[in-house]
């Protein structure tokens, strides 16, 4: 499978991609980073916080972001070179989240491509905000 080359993509191209989150993505997650913060898999302790249940952890969604870059804009070969996030609300287990991924600008002598990025969850709500820049595949 071949990525989308920067002489292939245009501002305003857009992919996303959805995931329901599940406390079993939650708990994987911690158990792969290390973060085991209990406010994400402990529903005691989530109980007394703002939350008031457990939460996923903000860069969970990044990853769903990274997910869209990876499979289809612009999919394989691609590199991520920068990611800034904002996040704005809470992803609760449960939620479904649509990660979209848009061209914003081509920088085409440097091969590089620089993203708007959002996740959503299920009501429309913007839980993550950003930007990333890639360098397309050459392949």
């Amino acid at each position: 499978m071949k990525g989308l080359s920067i002489q292939d993509l245009f501002v305003g191209q857009q992919e996303e991609l959805s995931r329901l989150v599940t406390q079993d993505d939650i708990n994987r997650f911690g158990e792969v980073t290390g973060d085991q913060n209990p406010v994400h898999h402990d529903p005691e302790f989530a109980a007394n916080t703002i939350f008031k249940k457990p939460i996923a952890h903000g860069i969970l969604s990044a990853g769903f972001i990274s997910a869209v870059i990876g499979t289809k804009l612009p999919g394989p070969g691609s590199i991520y070179l920068s990611q800034n996030l904002k996040f704005l609300r809470p992803v609760y287990p449960g939620d479904e989240i649509k990660a979209i991924a848009t061209v914003r600008e081509l920088f085409p002598e440097k091969n590089r491509v620089l993203l708007a990025t959002e996740c959503l969850n299920q009501h429309n709500e913007t839980v993550a905000t950003g930007e990333s820049l890639l360098m397309p595949s050459k392949l």
